[in-house]
């Protein structure tokens, strides 16, 4: 244990007269502060124990993980302190840390307990630090001779380090490192782990164990939602199996870790992007899904959390995959789509013909056994067997957050066998009494082929801008939106539809 003084300083550079008002009206009641302490012998006031914890003191720790590079972390520790003030040194913390965001209690005696300052130390012990700070200070190199492999050491002075080491021996000056560096020691202001300095005051008890909780953000920890969609050969059902990966890099080990995953969207008030994480090496482990097949999931405020059973060990640099949900013979119903354009409406077209592509998609819904609980937005992986029994991978999309008995709607490509041609058959302006009023009269002709051997259905859509009314089609549609028409159009096994329309629109 050591003790150490904080005497304080105020340096006030008087550039003129004025200046030094102004400074003096806006800080006089922090100067009579500081002439009080001094007055009383600021030294004996400011009188503080060090005492260093790590995770050998930890006693319990809890991860909450959010879907965007956060994690909120309750690092529990039990520690002797003795009454009075106190330097406490919090090692082993996530070097990815929001120093701001921290914050420490006294889970026993929290009234009696008091932090008066903080600060995250940033300066880790790396090679490029420890020749930076011994700049202007006398090192050892050592050199070893190629033939007889003898050593020598030589005493220099670093100079400076920027953009090159610039070494003075007795007799010369050199740049670049000759040999090994050799340090006596490791300067105070370096240190080999991640440490958050706590200056704290209490009066709960002297040299008894107390329990502290550091609670504080992180960056370099997240998960995401990983689903796998098992698709039958007749496209109507599929199994679904949801993984929360989780992935940590941020700097530090998590033992026996009490975890939920929280999915949802929260606000952060001017967000910053966290720094890049070189990685070195990374592991990826799947745990099995019976293991956490009674994963618990509970909404809390406007997010939803996902309750781990069991506590995990997540190593740095580590990515862990848990399972949260399967759900085996789902309905789901395939679907081939055509959407249009708006501006086919108001602008001239003629002659050209526009090739078109036929969007799969694959919907269910959340509901029934296995499903009803909230779905946290991710990607899905769409998987299917040929006629042989082979699995191949069809596609993948990217799902929102979907309640419980929402729709879930998968783009997973584009059709092969199924194809279509439009073209703008007419075109006019029509006159309007405003002229902040435009009108337009097109006529249109799409045409579909299906060369399957199967008849398949193809749901064509048309976003049609500002007010319109449909003059003549060949075949029906419904009109699902304000701006939107949509036919259904069947096409038998190697055959050809051709559909056509005539529309006026006002903007």
């Amino acid at each position: 244990m050591k003790t150490y003084f904080a005497p304080a300083y105020v340096v006030i550079k008087m550039l003129n007269t004025t200046k030094w008002r102004r400074y003096f009206n806006q800080h006089r009641l922090f100067l009579a502060f500081v002439a009080t302490l001094s007055a009383n012998g600021i030294n004996n006031a400011l009188a503080a124990t060090e005492k260093i914890t790590t995770q050998s003191d930890q006693t319990g720790v809890a991860i909450s993980l959010y879907q965007y590079n956060l994690a909120l972390i309750k690092d529990t520790r039990s520690l002797t302190l003795e009454n009075g003030r106190t330097r406490l040194v919090w090692q082993e913390i996530a070097a990815e840390i929001k120093p701001e965001t921290a914050w420490l209690k006294h889970l026993q005696h929290p009234k009696q307990f008091q932090v008066l300052a903080q600060h995250f130390e940033l300066k880790q012990l790396t090679p490029q630090n420890l020749l930076d700070s011994h700049v202007g200070e006398t090192i050892t190199v050592m050199r070893t001779h190629p033939v007889t492999g003898e050593e020598t050491r030589e005493s220099a002075t670093l100079l400076s380090t920027n953009g090159g080491v610039i070494l003075k021996f007795a007799d010369r000056i050199e740049t670049d490192i000759p040999g090994r560096l050799v340090y006596s020691a490791i300067p105070a202001g370096l240190h080999d782990k991640p440490a958050m300095h706590i200056l704290l005051n209490h009066t709960s008890g002297n040299h008894t164990q107390h329990n502290l909780e550091l609670t504080y953000l992180t960056h370099g920890l997240s998960w995401q939602a990983d689903y796998i969609l098992e698709l039958d050969p007749e496209d109507r059902h599929a199994h679904l199996t949801g993984f929360a990966t989780l992935t940590n890099q941020s700097g530090i080990d998590f033992h026996d870790a009490r975890t939920q995953l929280i999915a949802g969207d929260i606000y952060q008030a001017s967000p910053t992007r966290a720094p890049a994480v070189k990685r070195l090496s990374s592991t990826v482990e799947t745990l099995s899904a019976a293991a956490y097949a009674d994963m618990a999931t509970e909404p809390h405020a406007e997010l939803h959390r996902y309750i781990l059973p069991e506590r995990i060990n997540l190593q740095d640099n580590e990515t862990l995959q848990v399972s949260f949900m399967s759900a085996r013979s789902v309905p789901v119903k395939k679907e081939f789509i055509l959407d249009g354009q708006s501006h086919y409406y108001s602008s001239y077209y003629l002659p050209s013909v526009q090739k078109q592509t036929v969007d799969i998609y694959v919907n269910f819904k959340n509901t029934g056994t296995g499903l009803g609980t909230p779905l946290p937005k991710g990607i899905v992986r769409a998987y299917q067997p040929d006629r042989h029994g082979d699995v191949h991978f069809i596609g993948e999309d990217r799902i929102n957050h979907t309640a419980n008995k929402a729709t879930v709607q998968l783009k997973l490509g584009q059709a092969f066998d199924v194809s279509a041609e439009k073209k703008q058959t007419d075109y006019k302006k029509i006159p309007a009494p405003d002229q902040n009023i435009h009108q337009f009269e097109t006529a249109h002709q799409i045409t579909l082929n299906n060369a399957k051997k199967e008849t398949v259905t193809v749901i064509v859509r048309e976003p049609i801008p500002g007010d319109w009314r449909m003059l003549a089609e060949s075949l029906p549609h419904q009109k699902i939106a304000s701006h939107l028409a949509e036919w259904h159009i069947e096409l038998p096994a190697e055959s050809q539809t051709i559909l056509t329309y005539r529309v006026r629109t006002t903007l």
